[in-house]
C-alpha cells in the first residue's frame, strides 16, 4: 500500500491529477479503475476522481508498491510500439469518445508479459499528436478480456474519463455480449444471480477476513441451440472480473474456448470439428449517457466471420437480428448525440 501526505504544494489539486503525477507509468484507466474499485481512498474515505485535495490529507492506494511506481531507467529510451493500424476499427468517434471494435488476441494496456501491440499503443498511434490534451493522455475508459473481441471505448478527454469512471461504478451503462457456451441450457432464458469471489483481493485480506464475495448477475437469452452447444445473448447487471466466463463455468456450461475456466476436453473438440481457435464471447452492444450532454448512446459492433462460421460448423443457425462482419449489408453501427442508423438488438434483454 502507498500513502502520502498533501503537501502546501499540492493543495487543491484534483485527486486524478494528484495520482497521474504521483504515478506517472501507470495507465490512466488503471488509475480510474481503482478509484472506481474503492483502492484510492483520501482520509480513509472513497476517493472521487474530481475532489480537490486540501494540505495535510492523506491519500492511501491500496496494491503492490513496486507495481505501482513502476520505476524504470529513464536513461534508455522507450522503444516505438509496434502497431498495426489496419488492425484499427473505428466504430464512433468525436471530441470526447473514441469507440473501437477490438479484435480478439489484442491486450487493452501492457503487463504479464505483454510489451507491445496493445490497444493503448494503436490509439495512440492512430491519434498521434492529438493523443494528449491538457495533461491527459487519451485512454481505455474500460476494460475488455484479451481474447474478448468487440466494443470498447477509449476516453479522449479527461471529462470524459471522469464520466465514464461514474457510469461504470454506478452501473449506468448496458453491456450486450454474444457467447457460444457448452451443453443445452434448460431453459431459453434466465437470469445467473450468483456471488463471485472479488478477484483482485490479496491473500492477507483473505486471511483476514475471508474469501470477499461481491453481488454478480447476468441476464441470458438462447438464440439457438443443439445438444452440444448453445449460443445465447447476454446482459450483464455488473461488471466483475470474467463475470460471464465465470457464472457460465459455475452452471455447468462453461463459454467455448476458454482458456481458463473452460473445459480443456470440449476446447479441442472445438477446435478440431469446427475451427475455433479462440474464446467465443464479443462485446456486441454498449448503450452508455455520452460525456457531452448525457444522450443516450448506442454503439454496436457485428459477430466476427470467423465466430459465425464456427457457429454454422456447429449447426447453428443465426438469426437474422444477429449482424455478421462481412456480410451484405454489414455496418458499424452507432446511435447516439450525431444520430446514426438503428442499433443492433440481437436477442437482447435488457439489464434492469
Amino acid at each position: 500500500m502507498l500513502e502520502f501526505r498533501i503537501s502546501e504544494d499540492d493543495t487543491g489539486l484534483r485527486l486524478d491529477k494528484f495520482l497521474r503525477r504521483t504515478l506517472p507509468n501507470v495507465p490512466t484507466s488503471h488509475l480510474f479503475k481503482m478509484i472506481r474499485v474503492k483502492k484510492v481512498r483520501v482520509n480513509g474515505k472513497r476517493g472521487q476522481p474530481e475532489q480537490h485535495l486540501a494540505k495535510d490529507d492523506v491519500v492511501t492506494i491500496r496494491g503492490d508498491e513496486k507495481a505501482l511506481r513502476q520505476e524504470r531507467d529513464l536513461s534508455k529510451p522507450m522503444p516505438a510500439p509496434k502497431v498495426d493500424l489496419s488492425e484499427l476499427k473505428v466504430l464512433l468517434e468525436d471530441d470526447f469518445i473514441l469507440v473501437l471494435d477490438k479484435p480478439s488476441g489484442m491486450a487493452v494496456h501492457t503487463g504479464s508479459g505483454i510489451t507491445s501491440g496493445t490497444v493503448v499503443d494503436l490509439v495512440r498511434a492512430y491519434l498521434g499528436d492529438k493523443a494528449e490534451r491538457n495533461g491527459f493522455t487519451a485512454s481505455p475508459a474500460h476494460r475488455i478480456d484479451r481474447e474478448t473481441s468487440g466494443v470498447l471505448v477509449v476516453a479522449k478527454r479527461r471529462p470524459a474519463m471522469v464520466h465514464f469512471t461514474e457510469v461504470f461504478t454506478k452501473h449506468l451503462a448496458k453491456k450486450q455480449y454474444l457467447v457460444l457456451v457448452k451443453g443445452k441450457l434448460p431453459k431459453s432464458s434466465g437470469l445467473i444471480d450468483l456471488p463471485l469471489a472479488e478477484h483482485q483481493q490479496t491473500a492477507e485480506s483473505r486471511a483476514k477476513r475471508g474469501v470477499n464475495l461481491q453481488e454478480a448477475r447476468t441476464r441470458y437469452t438462447v438464440l439457438a441451440q443443439t445438444s452440444q452447444v448453445a449460443f445465447v445473448s447476454c446482459t450483464i447487471e455488473t461488471g466483475r472480473t470474467h463475470q460471464i466466463r465465470r457464472h457460465f463455468a459455475a452452471i455447468g456450461h462453461p463459454v467455448a474456448g476458454d482458456p481458463k475456466h473452460g473445459d480443456f476436453a470440449f476446447n479441442r473438440d472445438a477446435k478440431a470439428k469446427w475451427g475455433l481457435g479462440r474464446l467465443f464471447l464479443h462485446s456486441t452492444r454498449l448503450e452508455f449517457p455520452h460525456p457531452k450532454g448525457r444522450e443516450r448512446t448506442t454503439v454496436a459492433a457485428p459477430l466476427p466471420e470467423a465466430l459465425a462460421e464456427v457457429l454454422k460448423r456447429a449447426g447453428l443457425s443465426i438469426p437474422p437480428s444477429v449482424r455478421v462482419a462481412g456480410a451484405r449489408n454489414d455496418e458499424h453501427v452507432a446511435d447516439g448525440p450525431r444520430g446514426g442508423t438503428p442499433a443492433l438488438d440481437a436477442g437482447e434483454t435488457e439489464a434492469s
